[in-house]
């Protein structure tokens, strides 16, 4: 009787002490793989080779349409493809000077005409002012000034 209490004490001690150890996962993760480039070689591929390289081009220039891709064929070079003439670039409109978005207040429920502030969570009365004015926060304590709209 106290050989077998004797071995099963330790195994549970061991078995006990081996749950709490951390295991580490990233010894499982194995590196991301890199895709294999491969290269042209048959006539076939650089067919698609040709088609994809027309497409790209008809993307690039919308208004000009793309000319027919021949296959070429067997024995023969593949057929040289031209770009098309660059279109011409469009003015762009002038640049509109961007107001910094402000941050907006949050109802206090209940209570009409109160908000709770975006940057310290106080209470601020806002009654007899229109929705969507910008308002400075008179709680604010950071450096320069807290400005929010009322919703």
């Amino acid at each position: 009787m106290k050989i077998r209490f004797s071995t099963i004490v330790p195994a549970l001690g061991c078995a006990m002490l081996a749950s709490c150890y951390p295991y580490d996962e990233s010894k499982d993760r194995r590196p991301p793989r890199k895709p294999i480039q491969k290269t042209v070689s048959s006539a076939e591929q650089q067919k698609i080779q040709a088609q994809r390289e027309v497409l790209k081009q008809a993307e690039a220039a919308p208004n000009i349409e793309a000319p027919p891709v021949q296959a070429p064929v067997e024995g023969s070079t593949p057929p040289s493809v031209t770009p098309p003439p660059a279109p011409t670039p469009k003015p762009k409109p002038p640049l509109e000077e961007k107001r910094p978005d402000y941050a907006i207040a949050n109802k206090v429920p209940g209570k009409d005409g109160f908000v709770f502030s975006p940057y310290n969570n106080k209470i601020v009365d806002v009654r007899d002012i229109p929705s969507g004015t910008l308002v400075q926060d008179p709680t604010y304590t950071g450096e320069g000034k807290g400005y929010f709209r009322v919703p």
